[in-house]
């Protein structure tokens, strides 16, 4: 994995805070925002649900770019082959989805058109090289964006470690300050 070094952590990571490795407990837990292990246990909890939370949204969205890329594909292909077959006066005889397992014939006869659904119930009609150009651009900034999905969700998954073992090292010490004090009045 590549870094940008001049690039702040923050827009590196679409805005994931980084995670403070607690190296040593001790100097840790002298800081004044940490009253007792019970306050900062619940301080890393609820910074770990957040993580949870992201990497939940990140997988959300890393799953409907799987499932449009290959959407996006198929349409370039499409009017690719009818690109092909513009100056041709044979009509393209082919078979369409209409609904889950009903397929339909037609005879597409040479065109500069095509129509494409854009979402939220928009359709708009382009030449064939617009079309080509939109959908290329398209192909690209969903294959961009799955890249740094994925980049994100290793980053957030390391976050979330660190901040496990941040959590583990705070409740053993505190279970070792327990036994030293329940020792000491021994």
């Amino acid at each position: 994995m590549a870094t940008t070094e001049s690039m702040p952590e923050q827009t590196k990571h679409a805005g994931i805070p980084l995670a403070e490795f607690v190296e040593d407990v001790d100097s840790y837990m002298q800081r004044a925002s940490n009253e007792s292990a019970e306050v900062v246990l619940k301080r890393l909890d609820e910074q770990h649900n957040k993580y949870k939370f992201m990497e939940y949204n990140l997988n959300t969205k890393k799953a409907r770019l799987k499932s449009q890329i290959p959407d996006i594909k198929t349409s370039l292909d499409i009017v690719r082959h009818l690109q092909s077959r513009k100056d041709s006066t044979d009509p393209v005889e082919t078979r369409f989805l209409l609904s889950d397992q009903v397929y339909a014939k037609a005879k597409i006869p040479p065109t500069e058109k095509v129509c494409l659904w854009l979402g939220a119930n928009v359709m708009l009609e382009y030449t064939i090289d617009d079309a080509t150009s939109l959908l290329e651009k398209n192909l690209d900034a969903a294959s961009k964006n799955l890249t740094q999905v994925d980049d994100d969700l290793s980053y957030i998954r390391d976050q979330t470690t660190t901040l496990e073992v941040n959590m583990a090292r705070v409740y053993n010490w505190d279970v070792k300050r327990r036994q030293a004090t329940q020792g000491a009045k021994s």
